[in-house]
């Protein structure tokens, strides 16, 4: 997910090269990530059931989606089209096994029933404006209000000391405004859609940006105020939302016809290229094996 948006984010600002460099490297993980999904549900049901409960598990839907809508920008429609299929069959299965399995003090990754939804809906609406056909973007809307009511479902659940204490997945709080932005103005740029359903939709965009924009300097304050160091596969929870915020900024700007929002895309984006970096990094020492300390003489 989080690779897959900042190619998407590399694309829209014209640095291609490493945009298909990311690209790469996110379908080589979501193809490791799928196999093991696969062969997890055929030979160790028990295992993939426990962990199909958890939000988590949502993670397998709203990657699809975002690697499918990089593969569409690339003009790939054919397999970014089979990618829909797949998320939207997996999508109704994992949603009701991880709503049955709510609690009242969630951590942040509640909040993937409206990513994995709102997922649904951006790679529809990539598709239709790609002149797949009107059917998607039919759906897209359909996914998109969806996806908007399940948002404050998810924040009841939520457990809100998370904002100053997670580990990471906090930030999908804010993730799940951000591509329910992107979703809103490619709906809004819908050529088919004029009057009052154009009109609403563009406010629902301006909205929820608005809402993106506050959760994450809330976030940004928290991070600051209490600094959580070291890695956490968490953190990876937290270059999405970054990245996709950067994005929706970049795509509203775009369907509103204003300059600075996609200045302020082409910042943010920066600062999530930033982190993703440095949460590499983070990993690469994590896994790097210690050196054996030297006996004395």
């Amino acid at each position: 997910m989080a690779t897959g948006i900042i190619s998407v984010g590399t694309h829209l600002t014209g640095y291609e090269t490493v945009s298909q460099l990311l690209l790469a490297l996110a379908g080589i993980v979501w193809l490791v990530l799928a196999a093991d999904f696969v062969s997890r549900r055929l030979w160790n049901h028990q295992r993939w059931q426990s962990e199909a409960n958890t939000p988590g598990a949502l993670t397998a839907v709203a990657a699809t989606t975002v690697l499918g809508t990089r593969l569409s920008l690339l003009g790939w429609h054919v397999a970014a089209t089979t990618l829909l299929a797949v998320a939207a069959v997996v999508w109704p299965v994992l949603l009701v096994m991880v709503m049955r399995h709510w609690n009242r003090r969630m951590p942040g990754a509640v909040f993937l029933v409206c990513v994995s939804t709102e997922g649904l809906a951006v790679l529809a609406a990539t598709l239709a404006h790609a002149g797949v056909g009107d059917w998607p973007a039919v759906a897209a809307l359909v996914c998109f209000f969806l996806g908007l009511l399940l948002y404050p479902v998810a924040f009841a659940h939520f457990d809100r000391a998370e904002i100053w204490r997670g580990s990471g997945d906090q930030w999908v709080m804010t993730g799940a405004l951000a591509i329910s932005t992107l979703a809103g103005s490619k709906l809004a740029a819908w050529p088919h859609w004029t009057g009052i359903p154009h009109t609403v939709l563009r406010a629902a965009t301006v909205v929820l940006l608005a809402m993106n924009l506050l959760s994450y300097v809330i976030l940004v304050v928290a991070e600051l105020i209490r600094i959580r160091p070291g890695y956490s596969v968490r953190r990876w929870a937290t270059v999405f939302p970054l990245g996709m915020t950067a994005v929706a900024a970049l795509s509203t700007g775009t369907t509103l016809h204003v300059a600075w929002l996609g200045t302020l895309g082409r910042a943010l984006l920066f600062v999530a290229g930033a982190v993703w970096v440095l949460v590499v990094a983070e990993l690469v020492a994590t896994r790097r094996p210690a050196r054996p300390e030297s006996s004395p003489a």
